[in-house]
């Protein structure tokens, strides 16, 4: 068995599970609305949420057109019932990596604890997510 296989696609893609299409539904709102706070032109106070007064609009853009595509991503998968394995892998290292730097911002003092806390969904999708993925693999008729 190579490593590439553990994200390989079997044949026939199977039904997600409803407690997986639930969490994509709702991860995809999250992402959804968590890109509405990046993007420039919205009059939004960054501060609140414990980020850095000031970013180049760019940048936000760049954050925000990145979160919500991997949102649109989620949306559809849970509306087809089906998900490529791969998708849900990198969505889950990305979700698990936002969790850890938020986290490592905090605990260099950088952040505030809010900050590091308001990702905490993030951290339990990208968890339910790699559960996800180890059951689908596991037993893929299952899931």
């Amino acid at each position: 068995m190579q490593p590439s296989d553990f994200f390989a696609q079997p044949d026939h893609i199977q039904p997600l599970p409803a407690w997986m299409r639930a969490a994509l539904w709702t991860t995809a709102i999250m992402n959804m609305l968590g890109a509405m706070t990046f993007v420039p032109v919205l009059p939004i106070d960054r501060t609140w949420l414990g980020l850095p007064p000031v970013a180049h609009p760019l940048y936000l853009w760049i954050i925000a057109e990145f979160v919500f595509i991997m949102g649109l991503g989620y949306g559809y998968c849970a509306w087809a019932n089906r998900a490529p394995r791969i998708f849900i892998a990198v969505g889950a290292l990305g979700k698990l990596a936002f969790f850890v730097t938020m986290s490592a911002g905090w605990l260099i003092g950088d952040l505030p604890l809010k900050t590091a806390l308001m990702t905490s969904g993030d951290l339990i999708f990208g968890c339910l997510f790699v559960v996800w993925l180890f059951q689908s693999y596991i037993n893929p008729k299952r899931s």
